[in-house]
């Protein structure tokens, strides 16, 4: 029952904003001018997702205890404060038609209990990039879109050298073609939860390589403050988060969330086993609790 209520009020909140009885000032930009704006400059970009915002507010989410400092610390990013990083936020402010009725229904509860975050964080009628660029087909009604707006995020990384920070498991492109594009890949594992409480190490790991490489993160809240810090010290940063994931679900007609087997292989033994040899050999760090 409280399930039911809690529908029923999210429902109308949202219908008032939608009908401007309460103004919305959250502005998003669509997923094509959010990689227009990624090919046509040399910007980095973060992206909020709900654990993000849950992080912010001191609580614990799947792969990250209660951090209190770190939610301080990827807080100021939604003030959109540097030219040269973009951030992304879920773009679920003015209509959710475009979703399926399930990802309708966790955006419309998710904003009743969070959207004065937003409201308090956020820079008034600034268009925000589209947080949803790793989310490109789970949420969307309109499975077709997500190919197109893949083919062309590629080219951000089209002949770049990279450095991806994952966590381990994460495996990024590996076992797809997202990443065959690059020109040299590097990684840096990471713990696969609590990477928050690794910082230190992995920062230090990712100013041991060269400003040249383009980086990839996937790390849950902690690639916010990661980013926040390489680009500070002129690193070109892309927080992907599940886009590898996302893409798998493409590749396979996902009709829901399926399990990724590679994301349950963890370790130079497993990963040995199977048939990684190219992934182990692109690791330039490991780094555990």
């Amino acid at each position: 029952m409280k399930e039911k209520i809690k529908s029923v009020l999210a429902d109308f909140v949202y219908w008032l904003y939608e009908k401007g009885i309460l103004k919305n000032r959250i502005h998003v930009m669509s997923m094509d001018e959010t990689i227009d704006e990624l090919l046509q400059s040399e910007k980095s970009i973060v992206r909020f997702g709900d654990s993000d915002i849950v992080m912010m507010c001191g609580r614990e989410t799947i792969v990250q205890d209660r951090a209190p400092e770190l939610g301080e610390k990827i807080v100021r990013l939604l003030h959109c404060e540097r030219d040269n990083l973009l951030v992304g936020i879920p773009d679920v402010f003015e209509g959710l038609s475009q979703y399926t009725p399930k990802s309708q229904r966790f955006w419309k509860n998710h904003l009743l209990i969070f959207r004065h975050v937003y409201v308090k964080n956020c820079v008034r009628d600034y268009p925000y990039c589209n947080a949803f660029l790793s989310r490109m087909y789970y949420n969307y009604a309109d499975k077709s879109l997500c190919g197109p707006w893949i083919a062309r995020f590629r080219q951000v990384w089209d002949g770049r050298k990279l450095a991806i920070v994952e966590g381990a498991g994460t495996h990024n492109g590996v076992g797809n073609d997202l990443l065959d594009n690059a020109a040299d890949i590097q990684r840096i594992i990471c713990p696969p939860t609590n990477a928050w409480q690794a910082y230190d190490r992995i920062l230090d790991a990712c100013l041991e390589l060269e400003k040249d490489r383009l980086f990839l993160l996937s790390l849950g809240s902690t690639a916010k403050a990661l980013a926040s810090d390489l680009v500070d010290r002129g690193y070109r940063v892309i927080d992907i988060g599940n886009l590898d994931m996302e893409y798998e679900w493409f590749l396979h007609g996902a009709e829901g969330k399926e399990e990724i087997p590679k994301h349950h292989i963890i370790g130079e033994e497993a990963n040995e086993a199977a048939g990684y040899q190219e992934y182990l050999g692109q690791i330039y760090r490991s780094i555990a609790l």
